[in-house]
């Protein structure tokens, strides 16, 4: 579980040492000033130790720093974050920071207080990921009710993005769990190795790879444990790809060299590529004891003359005996030849020709088609994932605005 300590993490070392006293604590120095509010080194320390409980690793002095950085920049960030949330007169409720905390403890496997007693068995106050998600929270508020109302999706986007998935949906498919490090003009490419070398050994010996992933990874999917979802093998780096081919679901891939850093892959599953024809289908029926020469001829003109799939009931109202069945959506594979073959060359909306089958004689009516397979979202499905993104680019351009526009001091 992703908030079960480990027992031996980093025993012997202060920094990771027991809870501070009371005493200790009066005299903690300041690590950061954020526009005058400051950001203590006890702060630091308590984000540091919830990072790795988190994590569930043991880390080099290397990996230390590295979460010391990641620990001030967030702790700036949510100060950030929350003294704009002020500025707005927005306050969290403390039932939102439980429900919030809830939900943690259920994606982990735990309950609350298991929460609670694991990050107080490791010095850490519950209160350091109280004010972490009261910051996310509040900042998902803002960012929602300042862009959510501007953002306008497409239909041709929504096109673009479905062709892309069903093309997808058409190769195998591959879903992998991802860690990358980057290899930065500071730390460079020695850095990179030796953490991402650290990490390997730690999920070698049974740290949680979603965990792990979602504290340490520097791509994009981190906040969702490294999960790529299904990708195609085109839609792989290449050196990733030739590794992946080779794995089991569940095996962990050794650290690959990728453009930018150094990445591990785990390959959480696979599945064939099949991509679906689902037709919208109206059938429009006389049944066989009730078929003659005049009123099978009065179908098939009434038939020629559709253009909507509304209305078809009074569409054949001239048509003796005939009525209209709503078939909704069914897969091309799953009709008859014969209903198939005709159905072939049609595009919405439009008729068959009068068909002679068990029933009687019968027209199907074509509505509407798309391709569809496994993981093929719907519309809305799509226009929320491009909100989603937009939402997250323009998040991610505020924060950096207020940054730069903020008084921020390191020491």
């Amino acid at each position: 579980m992703a908030f079960r300590l480990a027992l031996t993490i980093l025993a012997g070392i202060a920094l990771m040492s027991a809870a501070p006293t009371a005493s200790a604590q009066q005299v903690e120095g300041i690590a950061a000033v954020v526009n005058d509010q400051p950001i203590t080194t006890l702060d630091v320390r308590d984000r540091m130790r919830l990072i790795i409980s988190s994590a569930g690793v043991q880390p080099t002095e290397e990996m230390l720093a590295r979460i010391q950085d990641q620990s001030i920049r967030g702790l700036v960030d949510e100060t950030l974050q929350l003294q704009q949330a002020a500025e707005f007169d927005l306050e969290v409720e403390e039932a939102e920071v439980d429900d919030a905390i809830a939900d943690i403890a259920t994606r982990s496997g735990a309950t609350v207080q298991e929460v609670e007693d694991d990050l107080a068995a490791s010095g850490i106050d519950i209160n350091t990921l109280r004010q972490q998600v009261k910051a996310e929270i509040a900042w998902q508020i803002l960012v929602s009710g300042r862009y959510r109302s501007r953002i306008r999706i497409s239909d041709q986007q929504i096109e673009t993005a479905l062709d892309r998935y069903i093309q997808s949906a058409s190769q195998p498919q591959y879903r992998l769990g991802e860690i990358f490090v980057e290899i930065t003009p500071q730390g460079g490419e020695e850095r990179a190795v030796g953490i991402i070398q650290t990490i390997y050994d730690q999920l070698r010996q049974g740290a949680p790879f979603q965990a792990v992933a979602q504290q340490f990874s520097d791509a994009a999917s981190a906040s969702a444990g490294g999960d790529t979802g299904y990708l195609p093998l085109s839609g792989i780096n290449a050196q990733v790809a030739e590794a992946v081919t080779q794995m089991e679901p569940g095996q962990i891939s050794n650290p690959i060299r990728v453009p930018g850093g150094f990445q591990i892959v785990a390959l959480i599953d696979r599945r064939d590529g099949q991509v679906i024809e689902q037709l919208t289908l109206s059938q429009i029926t006389i049944p066989s004891s009730r078929v003659t020469d005049e009123n099978r001829a009065a179908l098939g003109r009434a038939a020629a003359r559709i253009n909507s799939c509304e209305g078809l009931d009074e569409a054949m109202s001239d048509v003796e005996g005939a009525f209209v069945t709503n078939l909704g959506d069914v897969g091309a594979n799953a009709l008859v030849p014969t209903i198939r073959d005709a159905l072939g060359g049609l595009e919405p909306v439009a008729a068959t020709p009068v068909l002679d089958t068990a029933a009687g004689a019968q027209v199907f009516v074509l509505c509407d088609k798309a391709l569809t397979g496994p993981g093929v979202p719907s519309a809305d499905q799509i226009e929320n994932q491009l909100i989603n993104q937009q939402l997250s680019l323009l998040s991610r351009r505020w924060l950096r605005d207020l940054r730069r526009d903020a008084t921020i001091e390191i020491r």
